[in-house]
C-alpha cells in the first residue's frame, strides 16, 4: 500500500531502453523516497523487453509515476536519450515544477536522497545542476567514479528550472557528452555545478557499457572528450591521474587512442567555439591550480 510522503516541486524524467534487469531497483528507490517528486516520467524508449510491462505495474500503483511510450527506429544511442527526455519533457509541461533531473534507469538511491538534494538548493540560490557522488557496480563491487566535485554525473543530474531553461536544456550530441555539455554552460552563465560526496548513487551498468565492452567504452569517452573540445594536455593529466582506474593503464590508454581517432577523423567540435573557449581556459586553471598546490606540497615536504 502507498505511504503518504512529502511532495516536493521538482519533476524526473526516465528515459529507459531496454532496463528490464535494473529499471526496478529505480522504481523501488523512488517509491521510497521520503520526498517524492511532483511527477516522474519514465519514457519506455522503443524497448523491445519487460521494462514498459514493469513500469506500468507500477504506475497504476502510484499516481505520481507516468510511463510513456516512445516508439522510433535504432536502437540505444545519446541522441534518442535527448528526444525520450524532451518527450517527457512535453508530458510535464502543467507542472509547476522548480526543478528538473534526469535520472537513469539503473540507479538506485538512499531513501533521503531528494530530501538531501532540495535542501542543498535552498542553501545556495546559485546552486544551478547537482547530484550525488555515483558508484558503480563493477563485477561483485561498487566503486566510486571519484568525480571532480564540480561535475555532475548525467545518470542523477538535477537542474534548477531557470538553469536548464537558460542553457537550452540537453543537446542532442552524436558522440554523447551530454551532461558534460549541459554543465558547462551552466558554470559559463554563472551557474555552481556540484557533487556531493555525502549523498551515495549507486550505477548498477557502467555508462556505455549496454552496448560496448568497458575498453570499447573508453575509446569511445575519448572520442566523446574529442568532440567536446577537451584541452588535449589536460585530458592527458586525467588519463594519468585515472591510470587505476578499470580496465587498469590500458583503459587511459584507450581513451587517449579515441581523442586521437577523433582528431585523425576531423570529427567537428559540436559545442559552439565560446563554449569550447571557455571549457578550456577553466581545464587550464585547473592544471594551473593543481601545479601550484603541488609545488607547495613539495616545498613543506
Amino acid at each position: 500500500m502507498d505511504i503518504e510522503q512529502t511532495v516536493a516541486p521538482y519533476i524526473i524524467i526516465t528515459p529507459a531502453h531496454n532496463e528490464e534487469a535494473f529499471i526496478e531497483k529505480t522504481i523501488h528507490s523512488m517509491i521510497n523516497q521520503t520526498v517524492r517528486p511532483l511527477k516522474w516520467i519514465v519514457v519506455n524508449d522503443n524497448s523491445t523487453d519487460r521494462t514498459a510491462e514493469i513500469a506500468e505495474q507500477y504506475a497504476k500503483q502510484y499516481d505520481f509515476l507516468q510511463l510513456v511510450n516512445l516508439s522510433r527506429s535504432g536502437g540505444r544511442n545519446f541522441g534518442n536519450k535527448v528526444q525520450a527526455f524532451n518527450c517527457g519533457l512535453n508530458e510535464a509541461q502543467l507542472c509547476d515544477y522548480q526543478y528538473i533531473g534526469n535520472l537513469d534507469a539503473d540507479i538506485s538511491l538512499e531513501t533521503d536522497y531528494f530530501e538531501k538534494i532540495l535542501c542543498e538548493f535552498d542553501r545556495c540560490p546559485n546552486l544551478g545542476v547537482a547530484g550525488g557522488m555515483v558508484s558503480t557496480c563493477i563485477g561483485d563491487k561498487f566503486i566510486s567514479q571519484n568525480v571532480a566535485l564540480d561535475s555532475v554525473a548525467g545518470a542523477v543530474q538535477l537542474f534548477r528550472r531557470e538553469c536548464f531553461e537558460q542553457i537550452g536544456g540537453y543537446m542532442a550530441l552524436p558522440q554523447g557528452g551530454i551532461d558534460a555539455a549541459a554543465e558547462i554552460m551552466a558554470r559559463m552563465k554563472g551557474w555552481k555545478t556540484r557533487t556531493f560526496p555525502d549523498l551515495h548513487v549507486f550505477e548498477h551498468r557502467r555508462t556505455g557499457t549496454a552496448t560496448a565492452r568497458p575498453l570499447a567504452s573508453r575509446v569511445k569517452d575519448g572520442q566523446r572528450f574529442q568532440s567536446l573540445g577537451y584541452d588535449f594536455l589536460f585530458l592527458s593529466l586525467r588519463c594519468v591521474y585515472r591510470l587505476m582506474d578499470r580496465p587498469r593503464v590500458v583503459g587511459s590508454v584507450a581513451t587517449l587512442y579515441g581523442y586521437f581517432k577523433g582528431v585523425i577523423k576531423k570529427t567537428p567540435i559540436v559545442l559552439p567555439p565560446n563554449v569550447v573557449q571557455y571549457l578550456r581556459a577553466e581545464q587550464r586553471d585547473k592544471l594551473l591550480r593543481y601545479l601550484r598546490r603541488s609545488h607547495r606540497l613539495q616545498k613543506d615536504a
